[in-house]
C-alpha cells in the first residue's frame, strides 16, 4: 500500500482533542494543499475562514479543538470581479451546486493533508445546528451569495487509538455498470451489517442504541431520533439559501 492510501485508510473522525497546539507551519500546509482541489473553471468559489480561538470553536461550532476551518460556499470575489471588469454573473441554483462541489472537495483535501502530517480532525455540519446567523455574525461573512457548508475541527486526539468506524463498501454503494436498488433480503443484509459490532459502524453511538430497548437496530434509531433534526433544520437552511440569492 503506498502512503497516500495509507493516510486516508487511517483516516478517522475525532471529537476529544488535546490542548497540543497544530504549528503554524504545517497549518499553512494544510491550507496550501485544499486549494489544489480541483475546481469548476478554476473559480474556487469558496471561501475559507481560519479559526485560532478556541473558545469560538468549541461555542460556535461545538467541539474542542485546537484551530478549524469553516469552508464557504461564496461567489462574492467572483461577483465583483466580474463587476469590476464591467461584466454580468449570474448566482443561481447551478452555482450553489457546483459551489457546493468546489468547497467540499477542498474541505476533504485539507483533512487528508492534515492526517499526513500527523493532524487530527472532524468534519462536521455543526454550522448548519441551530441558528445559522451565528455563524454569519462570529465570521463577518456576507449575507449574499455565501452560504456555510462545512467546517474541519483540527487537533491532535486524546482518543484511544482504536479500530476506526468501518464503512460499507458493497451492494448498495459500488454499482457494476448500472444503478442496482436494494431487495427486501439485501436491506436485511444491510440493517444486519450495520447492527453487527465487529464491522464498526457506529462505534461511538451504537453501544448506547442496544440499551436503548426502544429500538431494535440502529438504522431504526437513526430514523427515529436523530434524523428528524435534520428535517426540523429545513426552514432555517433554506431561509439563508433565498437570502444569500442561491435560491
Amino acid at each position: 500500500m503506498n502512503e497516500v492510501l495509507s493516510t486516508i485508510n487511517s483516516m478517522r473522525s475525532v471529537q476529544s482533542f488535546s490542548t497540543k497546539d497544530i504549528p503554524d507551519k504545517d497549518l499553512e500546509a494544510v491550507l496550501n494543499a485544499c486549494v489544489k482541489a480541483a475546481s469548476a473553471s478554476n473559480r474556487q468559489s469558496y471561501s475559507i475562514v481560519v479559526v485560532r480561538d478556541r473558545q469560538v470553536i468549541e461555542g460556535i461550532l461545538g467541539y474542542g479543538g485546537n484551530r478549524a476551518l469553516v469552508f464557504c460556499v461564496d461567489f462574492n470575489r467572483i461577483v465583483d470581479t466580474a463587476d469590476h471588469l464591467r461584466c454580468s454573473f449570474s448566482v443561481n441554483l447551478k452555482e450553489f451546486v457546483t459551489g457546493c462541489i468546489d468547497t467540499i472537495l477542498v474541505a476533504q483535501n485539507a483533512a487528508v493533508a492534515a492526517k499526513s502530517l500527523g493532524i487530527d480532525s472532524l468534519l462536521t455540519n455543526s454550522v448548519h445546528r441551530g441558528d445559522i446567523d451565528r455563524i454569519y455574525k462570529q465570521f463577518n461573512l456576507p449575507e449574499k451569495y455565501c452560504f456555510p457548508l462545512i467546517s474541519l475541527i483540527l487537533g491532535y486526539s486524546t482518543e484511544a487509538v482504536g479500530k476506526g468506524k468501518g464503512r460499507i463498501k458493497g451492494k448498495g454503494i459500488i454499482h457494476l455498470e448500472s444503478y442496482h436498488r436494494l431487495t427486501d433480503e439485501e436491506l436485511d443484509e444491510l440493517v444486519k451489517t450495520y447492527d453487527a459490532p465487529e464491522n464498526n459502524l457506529w462505534a461511538t453511538v451504537y453501544p448506547a442504541v442496544v440499551k436503548d430497548k426502544s429500538f431494535s437496530h440502529y438504522l431504526e434509531w437513526y430514523f427515529k431520533a436523530w434524523a428528524v433534526r435534520d428535517v426540523e433544520a429545513l426552514p432555517r437552511i433554506e431561509k439563508v439559501l433565498r437570502r444569500a440569492g442561491f435560491i
